[in-house]
């Protein structure tokens, strides 16, 4: 029986940068986990119908986490393996596998990324953007993918080797761990940037201006505790700080 090497699953942790490209209100990621999933299956199932078939069945409902969807797609991945070998879950099984990894990923993984990493990335950014645009940008993307990129292409891995195990005490703890390290140096760096824009050079700003970036800084803690703004929020802040910013050239 044909076993899955780490090449195959390279190929899977890259198609999964694209989970998301045809997202749907229907099946939200089914279809691009079917797409990352496609090159295990292939390695798995030489008969096209077969294989054909196995992808249309995993192109049903599936949501997480974006970049931990890479841990579920090597446990599923190793699962696969394990069925075609005649010894695996059946198709409800597997289905029932994918809704636990999912719901469990996406709450280690929203905390993580959403409302931990991301804003220490735009935080670093915005510190070092004074001193040029581009290291501003270049920072906040080292920062931000230095995580997502080794969860995105070790997660396969982990998944492949520890199976539905994965999602135990050790997982959970390393994202905790890993979690409470961002959260203290975004605190850090948010206290720095503080300071920066509050006395560049140590001359204080207008008091105006001190106002409007504490107020900023407190409406932004409150959004980072919802994982995802709607587009109306994202467009009804973004007027109040059009008006804001006119307001302050005005005065």
């Amino acid at each position: 029986m044909a076993r899955l090497n780490s090449w195959v699953l390279f190929r899977m942790a890259l198609r999964a940068s694209l989970l998301q490209a045809t997202w749907n209100y229907e099946r939200q990621q089914g279809v691009g986990w079917a797409y990352s999933l496609e090159p295990a299956l292939e390695r798995l199932l030489p008969d096209p119908r077969q294989r054909a078939e196995r992808l249309a069945e995993h192109t049903a409902y599936f949501n997480t986490q974006p970049t931990m969807a890479s841990v579920a797609l090597g446990v599923v991945a190793g699962l696969e393996e394990r069925r075609a070998a005649g010894e695996g879950p059946d198709a409800a099984a597997m289905g029932r596998v994918k809704s636990v990894l999912g719901s469990s990923l996406a709450a280690l993984g929203d905390r993580l990324f959403w409302m931990t990493l991301r804003p220490l990335a735009a935080c670093v950014g915005a510190l070092l953007a004074p001193a040029g645009m581009v290291r501003g940008a270049l920072a906040l993307w080292l920062c931000y993918n230095a995580v997502h990129l080794t969860l995105r292409f070790r997660g396969v891995g982990w998944g492949y080797r520890h199976g539905p195990e994965v999602l135990g005490e050790r997982l959970r703890g390393a994202v905790g761990w890993l979690t409470l390290l961002i959260s203290l140096g975004g605190c850090v760096v948010l206290g720095i940037l503080t300071a920066t824009l509050l006395a560049p050079g140590g001359v204080p700003r207008s008091l105006v201006f001190q106002v409007m970036l504490l107020t900023g800084i407190g409406v932004g803690f409150v959004v980072a505790l919802r994982p995802r703004p709607s587009p109306t929020e994202w467009a009804l802040g973004i007027a109040a700080l059009c008006i804001a910013a006119a307001w302050m050239r005005g005065a």
